[in-house]
């Protein structure tokens, strides 16, 4: 841990949390992963997609939440991935790592094909407005959110007591 921990420090890609700073950043971050869950379970019916993306952002809040809380340390760069690798080095559950790493493939997979058609000038609506299509990502939203979002929130909440 304290390697990449000092590496990424080097890097600045992380820092230590300024003590006038911690209680608010905690704060954010407590009601950023609760707002993001909350839309996403709110959004999963009627707007699926987003709702996926919610969903890991609640899981990427409570992370940096648990990084912040347990270590002192504050992710500033390629938040995602450097995340990943903060969370990596100092815990070693790997099922716990997969989920997060799950949560960021279908977050990045998501936000691929939002560029991709606007690149295109192609509304992903067109294709995703489709009955079937709705129904297919309603689904995973909801296996998404009870398979992977909730399992992982109430791992890092019992970590974070």
């Amino acid at each position: 841990m304290v390697n990449l921990i000092e590496y990424l420090i080097k890097e600045k890609k992380i820092s230590k949390i300024n003590e006038l700073e911690k209680e608010r950043y905690i704060n954010f971050l407590d009601n950023s992963y609760k707002d993001n869950l909350e839309h996403c379970k709110f959004s999963i019916n009627k707007f699926p997609r987003w709702s996926i993306i919610s969903g890991y952002y609640s899981m990427h809040d409570i992370t940096k939440l648990f990084i912040a809380k347990k270590f002192n340390i504050k992710i500033d760069f390629e938040v995602h991935s450097t995340t990943i690798k903060v969370l990596r080095s100092i815990i070693h559950e790997e099922d716990l790592i997969n989920l997060i790493e799950e949560g960021y493939n279908k977050f990045k997979s998501l936000a691929s094909d939002l560029n991709e058609a606007k690149k295109e000038r192609v509304k992903v609506q067109y294709y995703t407005n489709t009955s079937f299509m709705k129904e297919e990502y309603i689904t995973k939203s909801n296996i998404f959110l009870e398979k992977t979002v909730i399992v992982y929130l109430n791992r890092i909440e019992e970590l974070l007591k």
